[in-house]
This record gives structure tokens, C-alpha cells and sequence, in this order.
């Protein structure tokens, strides 16, 4: 069994490292990464466009880092966005705590990019006497960014201007928007035409209206295991107005995953476990 990678388990993080060494750093980011294993970076904040960090050096006082990737703007963020939602896969995702392995695609329609092009995206200072740049403490902070990546890959939106709350809601929105949710007005046919026109006649269908047509027998129904478990009470959030809506939402999910494997035991005649 393959041992786990120190700086990215996942792909993100994974990518992340794999551009910086594509920079022609590969010494740098070596003495970065072993600061970075002994746990050389003893602080970390990331806003918006920013990483500060301190590490400790060979000196007494802990050097101060400091990294800038500019963030999007709004209307790259709004573009991005739309084109995420645009994929229910990276909605389900992104609502699951995952980053979806094409997610590059959505920004490259916005005529972006979520990691870095180049060296010169990224702009680096460290308050230590090494001339070099990236130095290994700078290196360092990169290899503890990837840390933080993998444990929350919304740390890596929240670099490009964005934090989780942010990139949820507008995911939300757009999604409801599409479905015709609340706020988007109903398609309406030709206002002009008779509204009955065209409808059966009521007492004609008294005797089999609480009856099943054959087109019943068109409806394809699927009960394979989602792809990403509660994927449509991610999708919505927690209940608006309620007290504790965290808890009816984790109550929620229970029920979900009650009903989605009592659906797949009916389908299978058994536990659903012996399907292979």
C-alpha cells in the first residue's frame, strides 16, 4: 500500500505543489518542503489574495512571509460561477466538500485560472536576509498552503477572492434560478389563448381521475447510490427562519439515507450490500 503524500492527498493540493515545482524551483522548494515537515511554519493566514505567515528560521525571531495571488474580480467570479452551475456534478461536489477534478474547465471559460500561469502570478517577501526568491521559508509556506488546501479546498477559493459561503450561496442561486425557483417567474404560454382551451372535459374523467394512465409505464426511475451522498440537501443548505437549522438539516440527511436504502433494498429484494 502506497504511503499518503505529506503535502496533498487529494488532487487539488496535489496540483497546487505540482505548478509550483513546474517553476523551475526544484532546490528551493526541496529545503521549503523539509522546513515544512518540521514544522518550520508556526502561523498562517490566508485572506482574499493573501497569505502571511511566520517561520521560523535559523534565528531566535521567526521571519515574516508574506504571498499575493491576485484575486478575481466580481464579473470573473460571476462567470465562473454560472459555469460551475451549469454542471450539476460540480455543484454536488463543491456542496460535498470536494473539488471536482475538472474544475479548471469553469474558470477557463471565464478566461482565468485558478492556480497560478506562471512564476510572475505569484508575488512573494520574506523579511530574511536570503537574496533569493523564493527562498526556503518562502518555499515552506508554499508546502503548508497545500497542507491547507487538502483539508479545505475552498481555502484555494477563498486565495482567489472567495470564500465557501460566498461560492455556495451563488451556486444555490444560480441553480434555483435555473430550476425556476423563488425570485424567477414562471414560464407563461400565450396570455391571449383560452386557458380551458384544449383541456378534457371534468365530468367526462370523474371515474378515472384518481387512476394510472400508461404513461405511467414511460417513466424511467433510477435507484443507483447517488454520487455524492444528500446531494440535494447540500445543494439547498440549511432551512431559512428555523432556530437551529443545522440540526433539522443533519436530521434531514438521516432520513435521505434511510429512504435512499430502503428504495435500493426494495429494488434489489434484499441488503442492498450484495450489490456488486
Amino acid at each position: 500500500m502506497g504511503r499518503k503524500p505529506e503535502f496533498g492527498s487529494n488532487w487539488w493540493a496535489q496540483r497546487w505543489t505540482g505548478v509550483l515545482e513546474s517553476f523551475g524551483w526544484a532546490s528551493r522548494l526541496r529545503r521549503g518542503r523539509a522546513y515544512a515537515r518540521a514544522g518550520n511554519v508556526l502561523a498562517i493566514v490566508i485572506t482574499p489574495g493573501t497569505v502571511e505567515a511566520r517561520v521560523q528560521g535559523s534565528r531566535p525571531q521567526p521571519y515574516r512571509v508574506t504571498i499575493a495571488l491576485n484575486p478575481l474580480s466580481d464579473r470573473e467570479w460571476e462567470q465562473v460561477t454560472r459555469a460551475m452551475a451549469g454542471r450539476a456534478v460540480f455543484a454536488a461536489r463543491l456542496l460535498a466538500g470536494e473539488m471536482p477534478e475538472n474544475i479548471e474547465e469553469a474558470f477557463a471559460a471565464a478566461g482565468v485560472t485558478l492556480f497560478p500561469r506562471s512564476a510572475r502570478d505569484l508575488r512573494t517577501a520574506c523579511s530574511c536576509p536570503d537574496w533569493a526568491n523564493p527562498c526556503k521559508h518562502i518555499a515552506a509556506v508554499f508546502y503548508r498552503l497545500g497542507q491547507e488546501f487538502d483539508a479545505d479546498p475552498f481555502v484555494l477559493f477563498r486565495l482567489r477572492g472567495r470564500d465557501r459561503d460566498q461560492v455556495l450561496d451563488a451556486l444555490r442561486a444560480h441553480r434555483a434560478a435555473a430550476a425556476g425557483g423563488p425570485g424567477v417567474p414562471a414560464a407563461r404560454g400565450d396570455a391571449s389563448g383560452d386557458p380551458d382551451e384544449g383541456s378534457p372535459d371534468l365530468a367526462g374523467t370523474l371515474d378515472r381521475f384518481w387512476t394510472l394512465g400508461p404513461e405511467i409505464e414511460r417513466i424511467a426511475i433510477r435507484l443507483d447510490p447517488p454520487d455524492v451522498v444528500g446531494a440535494v440537501l447540500r445543494r439547498l443548505g440549511p432551512p431559512a427562519g428555523l432556530p437551529d437549522a443545522g440540526a433539522v438539516l443533519a436530521h434531514l440527511s438521516g432520513y435521505y439515507e434511510v429512504v435512499t436504502r430502503r428504495a435500493r433494498e426494495q429494488r434489489l429484494g434484499g441488503d442492498p450490500a450484495e450489490e456488486s
